[in-house]
């Protein structure tokens, strides 16, 4: 399996596009006009507790309101006496922190949609290898389950131990596998440098809301996909270029190699078809090679998958054929939530099966082809209504929310009143504004397709119309207007 990076960099935006094996499998777009938060510490102040809800509202200087959760809450607030803070564990949301309270958090998840950033005071720092947890409940290390050797688990342990304090504890990352000590112990010191400086600032009383800002996308790109058999990365921004030289020979020098500036003649995103693959990702229906196809409808509540075998009508039998296309949709599957980034509930209506180990084969193949996605997933079986229950952990927004805005026609709906109905409904318009008001005849303002249908095709209902009211009713095309926009004018 080879796998690239792709740097596409522009003064207003940067994209990062993970190709494996000649396929896009991921894009992260980063924007100076809305970038991401997640990671970003913060100076926080508690606005309103909501005991029914156990959270509270925390202004952290954005425009919407963070939201806190109880369960989020390290146990070892200030509202909590220093006796309790081993084995005491508050659940009421007005014992863990107080209205006007000061306290430092953490994004978690980004502002999406009508909802706030997500925030925690469990504060994580990730470097290279490490990632510290400050707090005097994190004083220990803990190893990533990816690390499948247990001896290299117990080595890595015992070296990180050293470096931990009374301020906090260490989880060992999966890039740390096969690390040295001096390797562990420049990613321990900087972590413990860096939380210095952010208890510094935090402790200012002049200071702002953000007192900690996660690494630029290319850098945090770099640092998360570093375990990843990465051959190369391409970066088509030579000032981008040189920081990451900077940035690599200094956290991960192994890297360094890898690094290319891009200068080629045709845009970076054209190469692997890239540019064309993030414009099929934001369309609904996904065409499977069988001749199936997928059909993924995104909610602020959950997403919807529906698997059709469209054209593919297989070479046995009915059964086996359902069985091959539900197989073929669970690495298409796979691969457009990594893609797409969707998170939260995801439904997933498979083809109905008859036999038991079909369906059985079917999860295991969504179990496989999801281990390599770095979001956390949960999968159910099959439930009685032959649905697939699933969850994927959501930390920013999905390709979708990021690259699209609501229609200004269908207003999120999706579906525009149809030329006919917005006919019947200024033909009743000219009725009921007959009844309240005089007027010597009617000038009505509609899109091109309304009026031609109100002159054409619904040219007799027109005619009735004006023989009820007793006017003359004229009809205008307005360019501008959308289907489902039009003007009643008395004249």
């Amino acid at each position: 399996m080879s796998v690239e990076l792709l740097m596409n960099v522009t003064p207003s935006e940067t994209r990062v596009a993970y190709i494996e094996d000649g396929v896009l499998q991921e894009i992260h777009v980063d924007r100076e006009s809305r970038r991401g938060i997640v990671g970003n510490i913060y100076k926080g102040k508690i606005i309103r507790i909501l005991p029914g809800m156990q959270a509270a509202f925390v202004d952290i200087g954005l425009e919407k309101a963070a939201f806190l959760h109880a369960s989020d809450i390290m146990p070892h607030t200030e509202c909590v006496s220093d006796s309790e803070q081993e084995q005491f564990q508050v659940k009421d949301i007005s014992e863990l922190v107080r209205q006007g309270q000061d306290l430092m958090v953490q994004v978690v998840k980004d502002p999406l949609g009508t909802k706030g950033a997500r925030l925690t005071t469990d504060i994580t720092l990730p470097s290279r290898y490490l990632v510290l947890m400050p707090g005097q409940n994190s004083a220990h290390v803990a190893t990533s389950q990816r690390i499948e050797s247990e001896e290299e688990r117990q080595r890595l342990k015992h070296i990180v131990e050293q470096y931990v304090t009374p301020d906090g504890g260490f989880i060992v990352r999966t890039a740390a596998e096969g690390a040295n000590a001096h390797e562990l112990e420049q990613d321990a010191n900087f972590l413990k440098r860096l939380w210095a400086k952010i208890k510094e600032r935090m402790a200012r009383p002049t200071s702002k809301n953000l007192v900690y800002g996660e690494l630029a996308l290319s850098q945090r790109v770099l640092r998360d996909f570093v375990g990843d058999p990465i051959e190369r990365i391409l970066v088509d921004s030579k000032l981008t270029y040189d920081l990451l030289v900077d940035f690599t020979q200094e956290f991960m020098p192994e890297v360094t190699d890898k690094l290319f500036h891009y200068r080629g003649n045709i845009p970076i995103f054209d190469l692997y078809d890239t540019e064309n693959e993030i414009q099929r990702a934001l369309d609904r229906k996904v065409k499977l090679k069988s001749g199936g196809y997928l059909i993924i409808d995104q909610t602020e509540a959950m997403t919807t998958i529906d698997i059709n075998t469209g054209a593919f009508v297989g070479h046995r039998n009915l059964e086996e054929t359902i069985f091959n296309t539900n197989i073929e949709a669970t690495i298409a599957i796979a691969r457009q939530l990594r893609l797409r980034n969707l998170g939260g509930i995801i439904i997933i209506d498979f083809i109905d099966m008859q036999e038991t180990l079909h369906r059985e084969r079917v999860l295991q193949s969504l179990q496989d082809s999801l281990s390599k996605d770095r979001a956390r997933t949960t999968i159910n079986s099959f439930s009685t209504l032959g649905l697939v229950e699933m969850t994927r952990k959501r930390t920013r927004e999905s390709i979708g929310h990021i690259l699209c805005e609501e229609c200004p026609a269908c207003k999120g709906r999706g579906i525009v009143k149809s030329v006919e109905t917005v006919c019947n409904e200024i033909l009743r318009e000219i009725v009921r504004v007959y009844k309240a008001h005089r007027s010597e005849y009617f000038l009505v303002y509609a899109s091109s397709a309304v009026a031609n249908a109100l002159t054409i095709d619904e040219s007799h209902a027109l005619a009735e119309v004006e023989v009820f009211v007793g006017k003359r009713v004229e009809v205008k095309i307005e360019p501008l207007y959308i289907q489902e926009q039009y003007d009643v004018v008395l004249m």
